[in-house]
């Protein structure tokens, strides 16, 4: 049994579910999956009128290796096994894959210094195709880099995903095989007698085992359910600058700087829809909801990104924006089981949720000591893509026209995102489904298209829903 078990337990009668788990992000999406498909009854329960509402709509969007993990961690065990499970099932589910690879680059002789180290980290945490590479190497990989490169190496493995549809298709497919989903369904409270009967705003909830994967509000989750917190999220902000397309030519890498013990630095990428994105910045905050823009902070990233890419100052930036990592007061993923109280934390996942995901998932389900009895033949849906790198609706017959011509996506696409099991309840749920206003003109001309193809439609009508402008997404690594 591993360490910290929950015992298993039989069967009750109908209206109770086995598995109630906490939270709609992206962490919490591939654990219900998981004891899905494992064949556990699920329940997910969201606070926000929509799923992907809190730090899991400001990922990344890189698919990331763990070279550079802490060696032993659980941090670096789900992330391989996350990474590889991507893999595995991406295709089946429609799931795009742009294998670029990385570069991780110093920029001064104490960083280089450091790059042995790194490296070594990266064979430990069986990343073994590591690549040093010298400056007129790193170079010839990367022309369009700023004067003072003084090392690298490269991370084969390293890749750029849709940032939002893995954790969709994961949620999708729970929902397809007779998982349960309550959005405005914040939990208030609870007591353990055996089962759980949570207290939710939409309701009363039983369930066998809880799983709290509330992201930002996790901590106060697990004081509401048992008393007292083992940890404490201390939210950490990222703002981002997002440049025209015609930028993305300018690297063909995810290029990574040498990380810090607070941070993994400045990354600039390209995205799936074909921009170029350069950012976070770390800053410590207590606001949990808000994640506030700052002229000066902007600036300096943006003076920032023109060191590592000088022909940026060519380029126009269309979007900027911030979003929130659910920090706490230690560095490690903040994850155990209580047994005596069926219960499991899945706390302080930082920067890399979106790639760690499926291996957090596997975790959580091994401290479940309860007897798979896995779906013999699940349903397997198909997300649309949404990635630059593969046909699109707009390119295929019948579409409806285009709506918003910015990003180009069809009527035919929106009236999909506002059907079927995991429909948009939000206009920013909308968005993160389809690209939609997410383009140089911020929504300036498809918005009211937009308000009358979603007219009574969406739980907050689209007009109506606060701080949502038309406005690209957070992304946060």
């Amino acid at each position: 049994m591993p360490e910290n078990a929950l015992p298993s337990r039989r069967d009750a009668p109908d209206g109770r579910y086995d598995v109630a788990v906490i939270g709609a992000g992206v962490v919490g999406c591939a654990i219900a999956r998981r004891f899905t498909l494992d064949g556990a009854r699920v329940v997910v329960l969201e606070k926000a009128a929509e799923v992907l509402d809190g730090a899991s709509k400001a990922n990344s969007a890189i698919l990331h290796t763990g070279f550079d993990a802490p060696v032993g961690t659980l941090e670096a065990a789900a992330i391989r096994a996350g990474h590889a499970e991507y893999l595995e099932i991406r295709e089946r589910l429609g799931l795009p894959l742009i294998a670029c690879g990385a570069l991780v680059v110093a920029w001064t002789e104490a960083e280089a210094a450091r790059l042995p180290a790194l490296v070594a980290t990266a064979h430990a945490n069986e990343v073994a195709d590591v690549v040093p590479l010298s400056a007129a190497e790193a170079r010839a990989l990367e022309p369009e880099l700023g004067p003072g490169v003084a090392g690298a190496f490269r991370v084969p493995g390293e890749a750029l995903i849709d940032p939002w549809s893995a954790p969709h298709a994961y949620l999708a497919q729970a929902l397809l095989n007779g998982a349960d989903l309550r959005l405005d369904a914040e939990v208030r409270g609870g007591r353990h007698d055996g089962d759980w009967r949570l207290d939710t705003t939409q309701g009363p909830v039983r369930a066998g085992l809880v799983v709290n994967a509330a992201g930002l509000f996790g901590d106060h989750v697990e004081e509401r359910l048992l008393g007292a917190s083992r940890f404490a999220i201390r939210p950490r902000k990222g703002q981002f600058l997002v440049y025209d397309k015609t930028a993305a030519a300018l690297a063909s890498h995810i290029l990574l700087p040498v990380p810090t013990e607070i941070t993994k630095g400045i990354v600039v990428c390209r995205t799936a829809w074909g921009n170029l994105l350069v950012g976070p910045t770390a800053e410590e905050q207590e606001d949990r909801t808000t994640a506030a823009l700052d002229g000066a902070t902007l600036a300096g990233l943006r003076a920032r990104a023109e060191a590592i890419l000088p022909a940026l100052k060519d380029h126009e930036i269309t979007a900027i924006y911030a979003g929130l990592r659910p920090a706490t007061e230690e560095k490690g993923y903040r994850v155990r089981a209580v047994p005596e109280r069926s219960y499991i934390a899945v706390g302080g996942i930082r920067s890399t949720g979106l790639s760690a995901a499926l291996g957090l998932a596997q975790h959580v389900r091994r401290l479940w000591d309860r007897p798979a009895a896995p779906i013999a033949a699940p349903l397997w849906p198909t997300l649309p893509n949404l990635a630059e790198t593969a046909t699109r609706d707009w390119q295929r017959p019948g579409n409806g026209g285009i709506v918003c011509h910015c990003e180009r996506v069809t009527r035919r696409e929106i009236e999909a995102a506002l059907a079927g099991p995991l429909p948009a309840r939000t206009f920013a749920g909308l968005k993160r489904r389809t690209r939609v206003t997410m383009g140089r003109c911020q929504g300036f001309y498809c918005g009211a298209a937009l308000a009358g193809l979603t007219a009574g439609r969406l739980a907050v009508p689209m007009l109506a829903e606060p701080g949502d402008a038309p406005d690209r997404e957070a992304d946060d690594a």
